[in-house]
């Protein structure tokens, strides 16, 4: 049975600050697949941005992580109801849900166990939509540095789990009805402040602060601020997301 990695309570206020949410486009094409639409269940649901944009659609989202802190620090809603949980024993009745989703949060499960328990929760003919966004893009200037910072300056502090966000989830087996997915972006405009505290969210800077005593973000500020050139103008940052989504089979 695969065991939670609590890699992200001991920042779930910044989690909550500064991660990027996702396209309303997403979520319309993901609800679209539904026969359903009643319950739908968020797992890994961090800050609940998933939670709460799916909640539209439904009479009632559950919304579930295993770290009390990002549950405590999720964002409030009328429709969804947050619970701490592992991904593996959701205590969710059997063939309750019509949807299940996963944002930025499938690399880190055990495949099996958690699949196992999306098809214990699903009814038949629901649907699983797991998705995760690559590397931001800010314009074609600040691309090198980056790529130093995702490559370079963090690379060595990312465990082996990042090797499925880079493939984009492609290399996990779907034991699902498989939907082709399109293309989708998030798009943000932020300032510099608000980039560079996103960048310092990732697991692998918490990594690099915890081995080295500052933030890896202190290796880029100057350089970055040179390309910026004004901190507080807010530019358009956007990242490619990956989605596979499927139907119980």
């Amino acid at each position: 049975m695969g065991k939670f990695k609590d890699l992200f309570s001991g920042h779930a206020e910044d989690y909550a600050e500064y991660r990027p949410g996702y396209p309303e486009e997403l979520y319309q094409f993901v609800a679209e697949q539904c026969k359903n639409y009643d319950i739908a269940w968020d797992c890994a649901t961090g800050s609940g941005q998933t939670a709460i944009g799916i909640a539209p659609y439904f009479e009632r989202v559950f919304a579930s992580d295993a770290s009390a802190s990002q549950v405590e620090n999720a964002f409030p809603h009328e429709n969804v109801t947050y619970f701490v949980s592992t991904a593996y024993h959701s205590g969710l009745p059997a063939h309750s849900i019509d949807l299940v989703t996963i944002s930025q949060a499938l690399h880190w499960l055990d495949f099996e166990a958690f699949f196992k328990e999306v098809n214990r929760v699903l009814r038949p003919g629901g649907i699983l939509a797991a998705w995760c966004y690559l590397k931001p893009s800010v314009n074609k200037e600040m691309e090198p540095l980056i790529t130093r910072y995702l490559e370079e300056i963090v690379g060595p502090y990312w465990p082996p789990e990042r090797e499925y966000v880079d493939n984009g989830y492609q290399s996990i087996d779907f034991p699902f009805d498989e939907i082709d997915a399109p293309e989708f972006r998030a798009s943000h405009h932020w300032d510099l402040e608000r980039f560079l505290g996103y960048l310092n969210t990732w697991s692998a800077a918490k990594r690099f602060h915890r081995d080295k005593g500052y933030s890896p973000v202190d290796e880029i500020r100057d350089a970055m601020s040179h390309l910026w050139e004004n901190p507080k103008e807010e530019k358009n940052v956007t990242w490619p997301i990956r989605m596979r989504i499927g139907m119980k089979k």
